[in-house]
């Protein structure tokens, strides 16, 4: 990292699943990312609750004694469905509305193995961060080749001129968790000037509004 200025991130908003996975592998690198952070002094924003590898970073990241903050729909808090949050709590009446709270709250985003949930949320802020809504890192800890297909199929989606070479470099990918938040805090983003002139209403009632559909 000599010579590269440095991003300062203080939260980091983690997407995972629910589930912890076929592969112990996933589980012990959500503890071990939960440890990072802690030991980098920075804080958690999630989705909420305590399962799968959800609460697996979000437990690691607690025992670290970092502040740990959940952000849940009120229709997963009936009847105890994904448990106790480790940490804060933030109750939402929509999906959208945690997704562009997260954003808000957060210095960078880690996606960690998971499910369709996951993926939207990945590809939401990757679209947002393409069309300039905002301008944080984004990357994937790629356990175990977890997100192979997923980087192969991007990369695909720029030779066949879908997504810009400047709109891929947005996604950043690594195998552990320490290179991860390192090439996080080095990322500089790059303003597409196709899309510079857009102007985004910094208020909450606006981000609301967007298109769920928005992709890349």
């Amino acid at each position: 990292m000599e010579g590269v200025l440095v991003r300062k991130i203080k939260k980091i908003c983690v997407f995972c699943g629910a589930n912890s996975g076929k592969d112990v592998a996933f589980v012990n690198a959500a503890f071990h990312l939960g440890e990072v952070l802690g030991k980098r002094k920075i804080d958690l924003v999630y989705g909420g609750g305590k399962l799968g590898l959800m609460g697996c970073v979000s437990t690691a990241v607690a025992q670290h004694e970092r502040q740990v903050l959940g952000i849940i729909p009120s229709a997963f808090t009936v009847n105890n469905l994904v448990g106790e949050t480790c940490g804060k709590e933030i109750k939402v009446a929509t999906m959208q509305e945690r997704l562009v709270m997260m954003m808000e709250l957060s210095d960078a985003f880690i996606a960690l193995p998971g499910g369709f949930g996951t993926l939207e949320e990945l590809f939401q802020m990757i679209s947002w961060a393409q069309l300039s809504i905002h301008n944080k890192p984004i990357g994937v800890l790629n356990i175990n080749g977890f997100f192979n297909g997923l980087l192969s199929f991007v990369d695909h989606a720029v030779k066949q001129e879908f997504i810009t070479p400047r709109a891929r470099k947005i996604l950043i990918s690594a195998t552990t968790a320490d290179e991860l938040v390192d090439k996080l805090q080095a990322f500089r983003f790059e303003l597409d000037p196709a899309l510079s002139k857009l102007k985004w209403s910094p208020s909450s009632s606006q981000k609301e509004k967007l298109d769920l559909t928005l992709r890349l």
